[in-house]
C-alpha cells in the first residue's frame, strides 16, 4: 500500500443544529410560565411582534395583512431541520444530543426524616391535623425573624451592652430560630465574658416567638414548657429523653417520668402542641401554587376535553401597521435587510409556538387515552406506561415525548399532576396487563392505614394480601415501595400507633 497524500470522497449524515432548531427544542421543554417570560423578552427585542388576543385558527390569517411578504420567510424554510408538515406537531429527533430520558418507574421518594432527635413521624403519625402548626402558619410575614426580634430587645435588655450582645446573637440565628454558633467562640470574638454572653442569650430566649435562641431541640421545647408553666420534673424527664419518644418506648418513658397512663397522655399532648421550629413562621417560603399548563375536563358525551391554559400563554401577532410604515419609509438597504430579518424571526417564533401547542395537545391526548381509568376511578386504575409506548402511538420520537412531558402540569378533577406522573413501571398482575407502581404504592398505603394497631402488618403479610388481590410481588419489592412512600417498618409503625393511642 502506497504511502502519500490523496483525496477521498465520503458521504455521511449528521445533525446540523441551527439556532432556530436549538430554540425550538428549548421551547418544547419549557413550561407555560417559562414561555410567557420568553415571549416578554421577544416582544422587547422585536418591534414587529405584539401580543394579540386569543384567536381561533379560522380567523388567525386575518391578523396579518396580505401585503407582508410571507412566502419568502415561511416557518417551514426557517425550521427546515424539522422536516414536518405545516400544521404537524413539532417532532425533533436529535439522537446526537444528550436526551432527557425518563427512567419509566415514576416513583416519588418522600423526603427522608433526618431529624432523629425529634422523631416527628413517631410523634405525629396519625395524630390528626392539630398535632403541629399547619402550613398556613409557616408563611413569611411582613417582617423577617431578625427584625421581629430586634424590635423587642429594647424592652427586655437591662443595659445597652446587653442589648448589643443580644442583637449580635439574633444575627446568628438560623431560619428555624436556633443558635448554631458556639457561645465560647462568640464571646471570644466579641471580647466579653461567658456570663455576659449567656445573659444576652437569656434575653433572646425571652423574646417572641417562644423557643427562639435555643441550641438544641430539647432546649427549644423546654423554653416553651417553661413559658406554659409545665416544666415540672416529669416533663423535664420526657424532654430529656426525646429519642425514646421517637422510638415509641412508652413503658420506659412512663418509668422515667414516674407517671401513669393518664398523666403520660396529658404530657404527650402538651409536647405535641409545642413548635419545634418557631422561627419558620417568619422565614421566607415558596408557597406559590403550581399553574397548570393543560386543562382536562369531562364533556357531556363522556369523553375528555383537553385545552391549553391560554391565560398564561398570550397570542403573538405581527404588527402590520408598523411593518408597512417602516418598509415604505426606509429605502436604506441595511434597514430593509434588518426589517426582513425581524419579520422572519417573528414568523418563525409564531410558527414554533403554534407547533409546540399542537405537539403538547397531541401527546396529552394519548396520555389521557392510555390512562383513562385513572381519570375516572383514581390511582388504583393507573396502568404501566412508558415514553416509547406514547411515542409509537403518536408517531413521534421518544425524546420529543420526554421534552413535552417535562415541566408540564395537567389539571383535572383529581388534582394537578405533572405529565411525568403518568409514566411508571409495572408489576405482574392476574389480569395479564400489569399494574402501575403508583397503584401498588397507593394500595400499600391504604392497607397500612387501615391495619389494626395491635396486629401491624409485616412486609410478608402485605405481599400476601396484595397477592390475593392479583398483584404478584415479592417481600423485597413491597419493602422497597413502602420505603419509597415514607412508611416505616412494622416495628416503627407499631410504636407510633401505640403513642397515638394516648
Amino acid at each position: 500500500m502506497a504511502l502519500g497524500p490523496r483525496l477521498d470522497l465520503r458521504q455521511s449524515q449528521q445533525l446540523v443544529m441551527t439556532p432556530q432548531l436549538q430554540q425550538a427544542i428549548k421551547l418544547l421543554a419549557a413550561s407555560n410560565l417559562e414561555i410567557e417570560t420568553f415571549i416578554g423578552e421577544a416582544l422587547e427585542s422585536n418591534p414587529l411582534l405584539e401580543a394579540g388576543s386569543v384567536a381561533s385558527d379560522d380567523n388567525r390569517s386575518s391578523e396579518e395583512p396580505d401585503d407582508i411578504p410571507r412566502e419568502e420567510f415561511t416557518s417551514d424554510q426557517l425550521m427546515s431541520q424539522a422536516q414536518g408538515e405545516r400544521e404537524a406537531p413539532l417532532d425533533i429527533d436529535n439522537s446526537a444530543l444528550d436526551r432527557d430520558r425518563d427512567t419509566g418507574d415514576g416513583s416519588r421518594l418522600s423526603p427522608s426524616q433526618s431529624d432523629a432527635e425529634w422523631g416527628a413521624s413517631a410523634v405525629s403519625s396519625g395524630g390528626g391535623e392539630t398535632d403541629f402548626p399547619g402550613i398556613e402558619a409557616n408563611r413569611a410575614g411582613d417582617v423577617s425573624l431578625s427584625e421581629h426580634l430586634n424590635e423587642q430587645v429594647g424592652t427586655v435588655a437591662v443595659n445597652p451592652k446587653e442589648a448589643f450582645l443580644a442583637r449580635h446573637l439574633i444575627g446568628l440565628l438560623d431560619d428555624a430560630g436556633y443558635l448554631t454558633s458556639d457561645l465560647r467562640n462568640v464571646a471570644s470574638n466579641l471580647g466579653v465574658s461567658m456570663d455576659e454572653i449567656e445573659d444576652a442569650l437569656t434575653v433572646v430566649q425571652m423574646l417572641d416567638p417562644t423557643g427562639v435562641g435555643a441550641r438544641s431541640l430539647s432546649e427549644c421545647l423546654a423554653i416553651q414548657a417553661r413559658e406554659a408553666d409545665r416544666y415540672d420534673p416529669c416533663m423535664r424527664a420526657m424532654i430529656d429523653n426525646l429519642e425514646l419518644v421517637a422510638r415509641g418506648e412508652v413503658e420506659r418513658l412512663k418509668r422515667l417520668c414516674e407517671v401513669d397512663d393518664e398523666d403520660f397522655a396529658d404530657m404527650l399532648g402538651e409536647l405535641r402542641s409545642y413548635d419545634p421550629k418557631p422561627g419558620l413562621a417568619f422565614a421566607p417560603s415558596d408557597d406559590s401554587a403550581i399553574t397548570p399548563d393543560i386543562l382536562l375536563s369531562e364533556n357531556d358525551e363522556g369523553g375528555w376535553d383537553i385545552a391549553l391554559n391560554e391565560d398564561t400563554l398570550p397570542r403573538l401577532v405581527v404588527n402590520r401597521s408598523y411593518y408597512l410604515e417602516i418598509n415604505e419609509g426606509s429605502p436604506d438597504p441595511q434597514a430593509q435587510s434588518w426589517l426582513k430579518e425581524k419579520l422572519a424571526d417573528a414568523h418563525w417564533l409564531i410558527r414554533a409556538l403554534d407547533q409546540r401547542q399542537k405537539t403538547i395537545l397531541k401527546t396529552t391526548a394519548e396520555i389521557v387515552k392510555q390512562q383513562d381509568g385513572f381519570f375516572r376511578s383514581g390511582v388504583s386504575e393507573l396502568r404501566p406506561l412508558t415514553l416509547r409506548e406514547v411515542a409509537e402511538q403518536i408517531d413521534m420520537h421518544e425524546s420529543t415525548v420526554s421534552r413535552v412531558t417535562s415541566n408540564k402540569y395537567l389539571h383535572c378533577d383529581r388534582g394537578c399532576f405533572e405529565l411525568k406522573y403518568f409514566f411508571s413501571s409495572g408489576v405482574a398482575s392476574s389480569d395479564g396487563e400489569g399494574a402501575s407502581s403508583e397503584a401498588i404504592k397507593a394500595r400499600i398505603k391504604a392497607l397500612t392505614d387501615a391495619e389494626d394497631p395491635k396486629k401491624v402488618l409485616s412486609d410478608q403479610k402485605l405481599a400476601d394480601l396484595l397477592g390475593e388481590e392479583g398483584f404478584d410481588l415479592a417481600r423485597r419489592t413491597v419493602a422497597k415501595y413502602r420505603e419509597a412512600i415514607g412508611i416505616g417498618s412494622s416495628a416503627q409503625r407499631r410504636r407510633a400507633k401505640k403513642l397515638n393511642s394516648f
